[in-house]
């Protein structure tokens, strides 16, 4: 999930540098989306660990 965050950050930057803004505001959005839910996924694993 994170990877595909850093991803469509990547083609944000790119698109913005070459002038698609509708195309690097659809792409921010999604890296958004990919982040918070990594951080919502990883905080959900690390609070149902089983301590042994």
């Amino acid at each position: 999930m994170l990877s595909y965050a850093v991803l469509f950050l990547i083609i944000a930057i790119v698109a913005g540098v070459l002038g698609f803004g509708g195309v690097s505001g659809i792409a921010a959005t999604i890296a958004q989306v990919c982040f918070v839910l990594f951080l919502i996924l990883a905080i959900f694993s690390f609070m149902n660990k089983r301590k042994v």
